[in-house]
């Protein structure tokens, strides 16, 4: 899930003082964490997207220019164009581009799974192969979320939907006030608009836990749950949904999380990552960065 409510550095740069201020640009709506990928992709302010395969440390390659999102899963990379064309390539890094969509404000991508959001609300999803057919899931949508057989929206009047199973199944209503929702494995993560971060695990009718509260964002990633607090703070926890937060960084506007991958943005345009426990080094990954998404 991407900052909330949905622009992230928009709401974080008003809070984070002089820090913030050097970023111009903010992120768009879509997952930028992932499932224990080795890729990292980034997004320019200039609106070039970048993507790095391997060690933190490794070289980054030019995926493709005029982007307003960027996001990984598994061997595919996803791009948003700022034409509202949505580009998915499959395999290596310098894969081909497969246009699969037009008039697209929101790109997420799972597995075999492609959704996108239009500009009128309306939600799709596909299975299988770039080129499978497009499925409706629901209108009046504001966020588009899919983690392996799961698919999460929510809708423009704050309501979060999740179903599980097929493209075709039923939607459950998980919570109302809702301005962003993020799914992994069995968990799944709401921010409501009064700044609380829940997450349910198990069932789609399972109990919410109260994770934190003042918070702007907030990540999953296997047993890991990341937020982000309206103070620019990054906290990080391991384990069962009570388990004892972990301050990571400060004066940070966007944090992503994989499998033992964390990463965030400062307010200056430096991403930074780090892999292993929650107490690893940080690595700088790049500078002039706008958005960051981890596979």
């Amino acid at each position: 899930m991407n900052l909330k409510p949905l622009c992230v550095a928009t709401a974080v740069l008003a809070l984070a003082g002089p820090a913030g201020a050097a970023a111009t640009a903010y992120a768009v709506p879509g997952t930028v964490s992932g499932d224990g990928g080795n890729r990292i992709g980034t997004l320019r302010s200039n609106g070039d997207a970048y993507v790095k395969e391997g060690g933190l440390s490794a070289t980054w390659v030019l995926e493709h220019d005029h982007v307003k999102q960027v996001t990984l899963s598994g061997n595919r990379i996803g791009v948003l164009t700022g034409d509202g064309i949505a580009w998915v390539k499959e395999g290596g890094l310098s894969a081909t581009w497969v246009k699969v969509a037009d008039d697209v404000k929101q790109i997420a991508l799972s597995g075999n799974r492609i959704g996108v959001v239009k500009d009128n609300g309306e939600a799709y999803v596909k299975e299988g192969g770039l080129s499978a057919t497009w499925v409706k899931e629901a209108d009046k949508v504001k966020e588009l979320e899919l983690s392996g057989n799961r698919i999460g929206v929510v809708k423009g009047n704050g309501g979060a939907y999740v179903k599980e199973g097929g493209l075709s199944a039923t939607w459950v209503k998980e919570s109302d006030d809702v301005i962003g929702i993020d799914l992994s494995g069995k968990r799944i993560g709401v921010l409501t608009a009064n700044g609380a971060a829940w997450v349910k695990e198990g069932g789609l009718s399972a109990t919410w836990v109260r994770e934190a509260g003042d918070v702007i964002q907030l990540e999953l990633s296997g047993d890991r749950i990341g937020v982000l607090k309206d103070t620019g703070d990054a906290y990080v926890k391991e384990g069962g949904l009570s388990a004892n937060w972990v301050h990571e960084y400060t004066h940070a506007i966007q944090i992503a999380l994989s499998g033992k991958r964390i990463g965030v943005l400062k307010g200056n345009g430096e991403a930074r990552v780090k892999e292993g426990g929650l107490g690893a080094t940080w690595v700088l990954e790049a500078g002039n960065v706008t958005e960051l998404a981890l596979s």
